[in-house]
């Protein structure tokens, strides 16, 4: 979810009034082939937004920074920068990593709608391109004391005329492609003030093949799509399985698929875009269900992966199978940087979850909506890429739409709120090629186990007798129970919270629209996100429990659909955003609520579903229920 309070809409129309700005130039076309030139537009509204960078008051002549690494950059570093001819130290003083290099480093005093329309209220540097990460000076806690000082020039008998301060600050740096460069500043983040800048970085090989993502193809289990990025469009391949190769299909997009609006252009069409690359996929055929492999992806020209083993998840009517689902994740720095859209629990949700897969009980994993949080700020998907590597590379790794991915105002989706910060679902349905109904409509069921998996666009329109409407209601009608048993919904908005918010959890238009479905096909299970904790109903159809579980023989809350009743809903949107409350006064359907960072466990054989949710920093159980049916 990650909304701002209601006036986000209303400040956003007083920017607007005060920015006398039309639309964004045009983008320049990338190359047909080869590496990706980043191209970062500069648009009528950034020069009214521009200013000239405020004068540094007496700067030191001695000032400088540097950055302590051995050659080009690798795929992945902890840099040290050190700044240092420092004659006072200030809490303002700040550095930020800028790429590409040639990026502006000029104040922008309106750069803050660009967070802000997102949904993100941080404070956050006021420059006119967006920096990836900044941190401040003071971080090192031996800075405003002065306990790294330098002598800069001493008198004749040896004595120091003129002593300087420095500091170190250490950076994550993956491989973005893009050239970087550290700058130095005074003045705050918003007020900045340029003192010094360290000179161009370049990463060793921007056209490396990096952060392959896995995902199923259809529900026999004997294929897997394998998606990664790199600096060249020229095709590659995925070698795998002891000889086997699959030739790749690069995509890429440019700014002028991002959406915008006609007088305030979106951080992905000017302040945040970052040039993606292109987008590589290949699918990996000639496969056995539940078996593992070993494979590489890329070329001898670009250089390979390294060699990573991957499971396939069970084929459809086989009798379990076992996978983990959250919401909501996002990425957050590694370092202590400030940057778009820290989500604070994403790395140690990612973490739990690793350690849950060494058990080799993860057949696949399903992540439902609000993927990256980039939303609009385009290098925020090489990080969370980046994040997620040791996860999405090992399982089938599933998404769902949700709003910080899709939203914008006159691009069609059902919610006209900036949300996705121009992305419209582009940069989205291009890094997670799911086995869609086509370009623009990510809808799509698959089967594992004894699993039937509706997945839903709560972003695309679901009213009665609606594409989507229509699909979903000709694909929970077919569902073969005698193959699958069990059948699982899931999308991003839910249709019950307790959460208390300004803005609503719920839409009851989209209730009313689509939970009728549900029951008319006896759906069993409900996986939503959206709000930011965990959340069990009983039994529940229109606001009202039809059935309540029972406790079993290990005291664990059970649900009897031998004679079913309704589906019961779960939402699991904890994966790192920030924590939603809950309301003081329950609703009669809410069973369970838990506010703590982590995921669902899931295991379906053909008589039982066990649901458990894990916190991810104690991997403690924190709830735990089971949906029974035939015999037990």
């Amino acid at each position: 979810m990650g909304f701002a309070p209601c006036g986000r809409a209303g400040f956003l129309l007083v920017l607007l009034g005060l920015c006398a700005a039309a639309g964004s130039c045009s983008a320049q076309l990338p190359p047909p082939e080869m590496l990706h030139e980043s191209f970062a537009g500069k648009s009528e509204f950034r020069t009214v937004n521009r200013r000239p960078l405020e004068s540094c008051l007496n700067p030191s002549p001695y000032l400088s920074i540097n950055v302590t690494t051995a050659g080009p950059l690798p795929d992945e570093a902890f840099v040290n920068v050190t700044v240092g001819g420092v004659f006072r130290p200030r809490g303002s003083h700040w550095v930020a990593m800028i790429t590409p290099s040639n990026s502006s480093v000029s104040g922008c005093p309106l750069s803050g709608v660009n967070y802000f329309e997102t949904g993100d209220t941080a404070k956050l540097p006021l420059l006119c391109h967006y920096p990836v990460k900044a941190q401040r000076v003071k971080s090192d806690p031996g800075y405003l004391g002065c306990k790294k000082a330098a002598c800069q020039k001493r008198d004749a008998s040896g004595g120091c005329q003129v002593r300087t301060c420095g500091a170190t600050l250490t950076f994550h740096v993956v491989n973005f492609r893009t050239d970087v460069e550290f700058v130095f500043f005074a003045g705050g983040f918003q007020t900045p003030c340029l003192l010094k800048r360290s000179g161009v970085l370049r990463f060793a090989n921007p056209a490396k093949p990096l952060n392959g993502h896995l995902s199923s193809t259809d529900s026999s289990a004997t294929s897997m799509k394998i998606t990664w990025v790199s600096g060249d469009g020229r095709p590659q391949q995925v070698q795998y399985a002891g000889g086997r190769a699959a030739a790749s299909v690069a995509t890429t997009f440019t700014q002028k698929d991002m959406c915008s609006a006609p007088l305030l252009p979106s951080p992905a069409k000017d302040f945040g875009w970052h040039d993606p690359g292109y987008i590589h996929s290949a699918v990996m055929t000639g496969l056995q269900p539940s078996q593992s492999y070993a494979y590489r992806y890329g070329s001898d020209s670009v250089g390979w992966s390294d060699t990573v083993k991957f499971r396939t998840p069970p084929a459809a009517g086989s009798d379990e199978t076992s996978f983990v689902v959250y919401g909501d994740m996002g990425k957050a720095p590694l370092d202590p940087s400030v940057e778009h859209y820290i989500q604070p629990g994403s790395i140690a949700v990612t973490k739990a979850v690793a350690k849950e897969m060494q058990t080799g009980k993860v057949d696949s994993i399903f992540h439902i909506g609000d993927i990256s949080y980039a939303t609009g700020f385009l290098v925020e998907w090489d990080f969370f890429l980046h994040l997620i590597r040791p996860l999405a590379s090992q399982v089938s790794y599933m998404t769902a739409i949700g709003n910080h991915e899709r939203d914008y105002a006159g691009s069609g989706s059902v919610y006209e709120t900036p949300d996705s910060g121009g992305e419209c679902g582009v940069a989205y349905e291009t890094y997670f090629p799911m086995p869609a109904a086509g370009k623009d409509k990510p809808w799509y069921s698959i089967e594992q186990g004894s699993v039937h998996f509706i997945v839903m666009s709560t972003e695309h329109s679901w009213s009665h007798k609606s594409e989507q409407y229509n699909w979903m209601e000709k694909g929970l009608s077919s569902v073969d129970r005698s193959r699958t048993p069990w059948v699982i919904f899931i999308g991003h908005r839910p249709m019950y919270s307790s959460n208390v918010g300004i803005i609503p959890s719920v839409d009851p238009n989209f209730v009313a629209s689509v939970e009728p479905l549900l029951l008319r096909n006896k759906v069993d299970l409900v996986f939503f996100g959206h709000v930011h904790n965990y959340e069990r109903t009983c039994a529940v159809y229109n606001g009202k429990c039809r059935g309540m579980p029972r406790k079993d023989a290990n005291g664990i809350d059970t649900y009897d659909n031998s004679n079913y009743t309704a589906p019961v809903h779960a939402i699991v949107g904890a994966g790192g955003f920030s924590l939603d409350d809950f309301s003081l006064f329950p609703q009669s359907w809410s069973v369970s609520r838990i506010s703590e960072f982590g995921y669902a466990r899931v295991h379906a054989t053909r008589t039982s579903v066990l649901v458990q949710f894990v916190s991810s920093g104690t991997m403690e159980i924190r709830d735990q229920f089971r949906i029974v049916k035939g015999g037990r």
